[in-house]
């Protein structure tokens, strides 16, 4: 469907009634991937709404496309754009990219002073995020506030998170700092280049953490990207 029939803007209210459909599609889109999510209540979702904190996107028709919400941490010195889901027939039309622009846009807004961060095991999302001027950094630059990590204990992978002492899982971290970043037009050209090197990154990191979990050993591998994934 094409986007000229989709009105992505700031939550409202009114907006609630979305809110279990939003959590169900999380879930199940989790599931489907087979990878971790922290899981949020369609209360914790309403709440978002009513904050103003949160992008919905909407067909003319007030059918539910996508959303995203904000989440501030480390008093306010760190923002994560969280939750961001697409139905399944609206994926693969360009309308996740236009909702991560507009939930960046607000954080900017809301927290211009805040270094924004995500998240993600999936290639699609460090391309979006990449074309807004994030970087992929290591889990130490990313905030110490431990209501964030008590987050994923929902998750799948929390076990893996803790096995690691918060220092690396199988998503992939990054960051925008509004005072030290480079350009979107660098960060995307860098993303451009180096993807497939990401992809095998994601994988390798993937399975490297999967078998130490599973093999419950305390040495740490050696590999020339520890210090990147902190194997």
């Amino acid at each position: 469907m094409e986007q000229s029939n989709i009105i992505v803007r700031v939550a409202i209210p009114d907006d609630i009634i979305y809110s279990s459909i939003i959590t169900d599609e999380m879930a199940a889109s989790a599931q489907a991937r087979g990878t971790g999510i922290a899981k949020r209540s369609p209360e914790y979702i309403s709440y978002k709404m009513k904050e103003g904190k949160a992008v919905i996107a909407l067909t003319k028709e007030n059918k539910w496309v996508g959303f995203c919400y904000i989440e501030a941490w480390g008093h306010e010195k760190f923002v994560a754009n969280s939750g961001l889901i697409v139905a399944p027939e609206f994926r693969k039309s360009g309308i996740a990219k236009t909702i991560k622009q507009r939930i960046f846009a607000l954080s900017r807004e809301k927290y211009p002073e805040a270094k924004i961060f995500g998240l993600t095991t999936g290639l699609a999302v460090m391309k979006i995020n990449s074309d807004l001027g994030y970087e992929p950094v290591t889990y130490s630059e990313l905030t110490d506030d431990d209501k964030f990590w008590e987050g994923c204990k929902s998750c799948v992978n929390y076990d893996i998170l803790m096995s690691k002492g918060r220092k690396n899982c199988l998503c992939t971290a990054m960051l925008y700092d509004p005072k030290d970043h480079y350009t979107p037009e660098e960060t995307a050209k860098d993303f451009k280049k180096n993807s497939k090197i990401y992809e095998r990154f994601m994988r390798l990191k993937k399975n490297r953490l999967l078998n130490y979990l599973k093999k419950k050993k305390t040495e740490k591998p050696h590999s020339i990207f520890s210090f990147f994934f902190n194997f």
